[in-house]
């Protein structure tokens, strides 16, 4: 029996502080990780055979329980869950727009977000309303017809906390159950809100306050609990996932991903055969890392909750591990019972992880034919660049293949599923170029299965990246710890060469053919970093872009039918919805999260994406409305005098590189969602130490750094970027040209 058809027996018991133009007016511009304020398919039931079992009407505002998830498919104009069904398919069985008449889409309205910063979260849409979050995990309520605020709630997370995300200040969303809301906080805490009104019912600090803690995903809420994880694997932290009573919001399980001190007694007895995974060292003084910060999925068939798992911390093995391991239970797919976080199974995609390799992406659950006989499958495309098909009740490897180019194993144990890891690849001894790269061959934004079309839709990016341990590694109590040297990592500094290294970065839409394991087309973006997708019975497949479209393609052949510009960077994924027998296609626009922050100048080609302009857009048939135009954006160059030696610069470039690259990027091609250090002014030079030694931007996230640097360390940093800056001028980068390929190259 498919979940599609089970029957309903199942019932589960910027205030803004300062953007980037107020600061630079106050002469602060250049610092901080700022606070701003009814078709058949395929194995599938129609849509009128499901209406059959359609649950009762609402008790409540919002009131959406396992049933009415389970059967989502008999209200296909909801949005109720994080991937609309439990099994996170992400895909929409209306049909009203479709490829006939998607061509007549247009801006039925719009919202403007107070922030600019990342936007990342699936909204959620029930009976009418819309809840979704902002950056700073800011809760809005709208109405879904016409984009009118209902009511907004701030959690006030302390600026300081934006020190402690290393992938922006973002959110993925809330959960709605029971005519609550429910949002994780960059800050660690657990919020329930009401519904009808946005006010607290009640508050629970998740993660301990003290190290480097946050929440990014969106919680799940399984049989009456909210389940929830976190992140801050690159600042040292030990990973787990925890599940909270939907009505008090008491703990009432927890499950750590990586075992602690093993002289003391383990939480659960799969920890203790973790343990025996790990060799020397003592990782579990700085967490180890393994956090669950993204994806999880649910079969109510089975009963079984799927989480994915992060990184270890450090990224090298020999830096946590030095006497080697698999180091479970980092960057698996594990299988818990929702009721007690019981342990059932797991598949660790990248044993002995050493690159970044989360398995925390997006899970799909599905049905598929294999040789034959009807599987039940769990389906992963996560960072390492190979999807993998699993048997969702055991975790039996069915089969894994390289969806972008892969260097780092040479193949799979056909029994155990196993890879075949090249022994170079751990960069021990000498560095290693490796495909994919750190930011992943996919990351969090999420793909779609078309049920109908039978095709995976995957957000990707073909990269590489030259792996090489830090020497003298320690861990730092502000800023990232991931062992790897920055300095030996960051782009050219000659034009020409950091040119041909952008034209390494290849960004993807790929649709994936998981029985045959393989592609069946795909699109080439002129942008590496694009948003996730969400795939219709209207054989419609709809992607935002780093360019600032959102974009409508035919599903079975990655035709384009149609596109809007946004004026900014799409990466959050795109839902659709029906308000009074209108179906819409909404997305959150809003550039930012882990590329551009580090690498925001690969992107300087004139795209949109060089812009944050936080917006909700909704379109619908024959919409009329129109955006706003934007007043241009004006960069100065206005260094002080290059007087430092190249001594100093050298030193200061090696201690940026290893303390600052994580907020303003590399020095080389900075430019992403943060101030671009390059641009900072003589009247903030002048105030460098007390912003970066006193704390005087704390309240704009950038906290002080002097636990961990000199004054001498600060003048080295502040002379390197004076250097970069000149370099700027003399070569006239700011407008240097673009070799970027085609946009939509569609290959079969």
């Amino acid at each position: 029996m498919t979940r599609k058809q089970l029957c309903p027996v199942f019932q589960p018991n910027d205030r803004q502080l300062g953007t980037a133009s107020v600061l630079l007016l106050a002469g602060l511009c250049a610092f901080g990780c700022a606070r701003d304020e009814s078709v058949s398919t395929a194995g599938k039931p129609s849509v009128a055979a499901a209406t059959a079992t359609a649950p009762t009407a609402a008790k409540a505002p919002a009131y959406v329980d396992g049933e009415r998830i389970i059967n989502a498919d008999s209200e296909p104009g909801n949005w109720m869950s994080h991937g609309r069904t439990y099994d996170e398919e992400r895909f929409s069985p209306l049909t009203q727009i479709d490829t006939e008449n998607v061509r007549n889409l247009g801006l039925s309205w719009h919202y403007d977000l107070p922030t600019h910063r990342g936007l990342e979260a699936t909204p959620v849409v029930v009976d009418g309303k819309m809840f979704l979050t902002g950056s700073w995990s800011r809760v809005y309520a709208l109405d879904a017809a016409n984009g009118e605020l209902l009511w907004e709630y701030d959690p006030k997370v302390p600026p300081a906390t934006g020190a402690k995300a290393c992938c922006d200040v973002v959110n993925r969303g809330v959960a709605v159950w029971k005519g609550r809301v429910y949002v994780g906080t960059l800050d660690g805490r657990l919020i329930a809100l009401e519904a009808d009104s946005g006010e607290l019912a009640w508050s629970v600090q998740t993660t301990p306050t003290e190290p480097p803690y946050t929440i990014t995903g969106a919680p799940r809420v399984v049989k009456d609990k909210v389940i929830i994880g976190n992140g801050g694997a690159e600042m040292g932290v030990r990973g787990y996932v925890s599940a909270y009573n939907a009505d008090t919001g008491d703990q009432a399980w927890r499950f750590y991903t990586v075992p602690g001190n093993p002289d003391e007694p383990f939480e659960n007895p799969a920890l203790e055969m973790a343990a025996k995974t790990w060799s020397g060292g003592e990782w579990w003084k700085n967490g180890g890392g393994g956090t669950v910060w993204d994806s999880m999925s649910y079969d109510p068939e089975l009963d079984l909750l799927y989480i994915g798992s992060g990184n270890g911390s450090p990224w090298s093995r020999k830096l946590r591990s030095p006497g080697g391991g698999d180091n479970l239970f980092l960057s698996s797919i594990i299988a818990l019972r929702p009721d007690t976080g019981e342990y059932v199974w797991h598949y660790q995609t990248a044993p002995g992880d050493s690159w970044d390799y989360a398995s925390a992406q997006h899970m799909i659950l599905t049905e598929l034919k294999i040789d034959g006989v009807e599987r039940k499958v769990i389906m992963q495309a996560p960072k390492n660049g190979i999807f993998y098909v699993l048997d969702r009740e055991t975790g039996q490897f069915i089969s894994g293949n390289p969806f972008v180019t892969v260097n780092w194993i040479r193949g799979f144990d056909p029994a155990t599923g196993r890879p075949d890891i090249d022994p170079r690849a751990y960069y021990t001894d000498e560095m290693f170029m490796g495909q994919p790269s750190t930011f992943g061959a996919h990351t969090w934004q999420p793909m779609s299965y078309h049920p109908g079309n039978n095709l995976v839709y995957i957000p990707a990016l073909d990269s590489s990246f030259p792996y090489v341990i830090e020497e003298n590694f320690r861990f730092l109590s502000v800023g990232v710890n991931v062992g790897v040297d920055g300095e030996k990592v960051s782009w050219p500094e000659d034009p020409v060469a950091r040119q041909a290294a952008k034209a390494t970065l290849k960004g993807l839409l790929i649709a994936w053919d998981p029985v045959k394991s393989g592609p069946a087309w795909t699109v080439r973006h002129k942008v590496p970093w694009n948003g996730g997708v969400v795939s219709t019975a209207g054989n419609l497949l709809f992607q935002g872009n780093g360019e600032g479209d959102l974009v409508a393609y035919r599903a079975d052949s990655g035709e384009r039918l149609w596109s809007f510009p946004a004026q900014t960077g799409i990466v959050a994924p795109p839902i659709t919805y029906t308000v009074n027998g209108e179906q819409y296609i909404t997305v959150l626009a809003g550039w930012g999260g882990s590329m551009p922050l580090v690498q925001g100048g690969a992107f300087e080609d004139g795209n949109a994406a060089n812009r944050n302009v936080s917006r909700v857009l909704a379109f619908k048939l024959g919409g009329k409305e129109a955006l706003p135009e934007l007043p241009p954006v004006e960069k100065i160059l206005d260094p002080p005098a290059n007087t430092a030696s190249e001594e100093q610069v050298a030193r200061g470039k090696a201690l940026y590189h290893r303390t600052c690259f994580a907020c303003h990027g590399d020095a080389v091609v900075s430019g992403g969602v943060l101030p671009d250090l390059r641009y900072t002014n003589k009247a903030t030079h002048k105030l460098w130490d007390r912003i970066v030694l006193e704390g005087l931007l704390t309240n704009a996230g950038m906290v002080s750094f002097a636990s961990i640097l000199s004054e001498q360390d600060s003048h080295d940093i502040q002379a390197y970027v004076i250097k970069r800056t000149h370099d700027t001028l003399d070569l006239d980068e700011v407008n240097e040209p673009a070799h970027s390929p085609p946009t939509d190259t569609i290959t079969e």
